[in-house]
């Protein structure tokens, strides 16, 4: 007899998230996938794509479909409300805490060229979704149980993301819940498909170790004064640092401004620093015309369509870091200097706000195992710099913000030089 297993999966975004609608409009670049409600949404083919690429591969076919179609079914992930539904009927009007999705994050991004400086008239911006955001979406597997519970066991590995840009921060989920149920072919009919229908079974989520990455984990304190900028300023200054509101479903609000580490800029810093050491190990030098500008086997390789270059995406992963404000910042006077004359440009006073409080911040980083030899040593010697106080993060590094010390755990063992 026909059995299927159904599971209602409710997740949580640990950081923000990319959805890509390859659409834009007259505001954004990129725009978030939404539902007929206006509400972000993400496609079930999404996460069945990740899914697959985890999943056994002696099996995958089989279960996943190739020719003789699939054994397993995904709904599209729809956003929970205040009240842990998900709405799958035309809103009338919106509540107040679904409107916080009216309007959303966005992060401004320049590409960068291979020497690691911006590329001229290249600024975009992406639109994300906070972080915090749950959604709801169901699995459905006909006559196989044991895949059933290997697909959902998949969601919990330390390197499951979802949507775009995982490289970049985005993408780390946790699970909220999942509730599970089998139904054989007869108690099927009083099945309803709605995401909003209560199944019997809480599933327990199997203890994974991931054995494709190694786990670095950055725990830092910052010397002084740090700032990663907003690109924007306010009433005290005119270069501030970069905030973000987080989802607090407890309270059905958004929280307060949290400050924010953007992975982007820390991948940045470390890639720069990686390629010095990968030369300085291979003793690459301009004079013997040896060096490489970028280590594409780790972070990648950017698509050019005019050089007919495809790209390829990095075997890192990085997290985007959030932490509570505490309103402890300081304000720097400067003032343009003539590069000419050495003297002061007049009317070119500015004020920047730096971050001083000194609380520590955990920056986890994913590396693909088979990245080894020179690379993975060069690698780590850049991260070693962070907690020596040789690698400053973020903007005005030159002023000596950035600077950070505190220790590096490999695998969860302290990394001992």
């Amino acid at each position: 007899m026909i059995n299927r297993d159904i599971a209602h999966i409710v997740i949580e975004l640990e950081t923000p998230l990319k959805v890509g609608s390859n659409a834009s409009d007259f505001l954004q670049d990129s725009p978030i996938q939404k539902d007929f409600n206006a509400l972000p949404m993400i496609l079930g083919t999404s996460i069945a794509g990740v899914l697959r690429k985890d999943f056994d591969k002696t099996r995958v076919n089989d279960i996943f479909g190739k020719e003789n179609g699939s054994k397993v079914i995904f709904s599209n992930a729809l956003l929970l409300d205040e009240n842990a539904n998900v709405s799958e009927t035309l809103l009338l009007q919106k509540s107040k805490f679904l409107k916080i999705f009216d309007n959303l994050p966005i992060r401004e991004h320049t590409s960068i060229t291979k020497k690691g400086v911006a590329k001229e008239n290249s600024k975009f911006d992406e639109e994300v979704l906070y972080k915090g955001t749950r959604f709801k979406f169901s699995v459905e597997v006909i006559d196989d149980k044991e895949s059933f519970e290997e697909i959902l066991d998949l969601l919990s590995s330390i390197s499951f993301r979802l949507g775009g840009g995982s490289t970049k921060g985005f993408g780390k989920i946790k699970i909220i819940s999942i509730k599970t149920e089998n139904f054989s072919l007869k108690n099927y009919a009083s099945y309803s498909s709605s995401l909003n229908y209560k199944l019997a079974n809480t599933y327990k989520l199997k203890t994974t170790t991931s054995k494709d990455y190694t786990r670095y984990l950055l725990k830092l304190t910052p010397d002084d004064f740090f700032i990663f900028g907003s690109g924007f300023g306010d009433e005290e200054a005119d270069a501030t640092p970069v905030y973000e509101k987080v989802v607090d479903y407890k309270n059905a609000k958004l929280s307060d401004d949290e400050i924010l580490i953007p992975a982007s800029s820390v991948k940045g810093a470390i890639a720069h620093r990686t390629v010095f050491h990968y030369n300085s190990l291979k003793g690459n030098t301009i004079e013997n015309e040896k060096g490489i500008s970028l280590l594409e086997n780790i972070f990648g390789m950017a698509k050019n369509s005019k050089k007919n270059i495809y790209g390829a995406k990095g075997k890192i992963i990085f997290n985007d870091c959030y932490q509570k404000d505490k309103q402890e910042s300081k304000v720097f006077q400067h003032v343009a200097i003539d590069r000419f004359t050495g003297g002061a440009i007049d009317g070119a006073l500015f004020q920047e706000k730096t971050i001083a409080q000194k609380d520590e911040w955990e920056i986890e980083i994913l590396l693909d195992t088979s990245v080894i030899g020179t690379e993975k040593q060069a690698f780590e010697k850049s991260l070693l710099d962070i907690t020596m106080g040789m690698l400053p993060l973020g903007g005005m590094t030159t002023k000596g913000h950035g600077i950070f010390g505190g220790k590096l755990f490999i695998d969860g063992v302290k990394y001992e030089k």
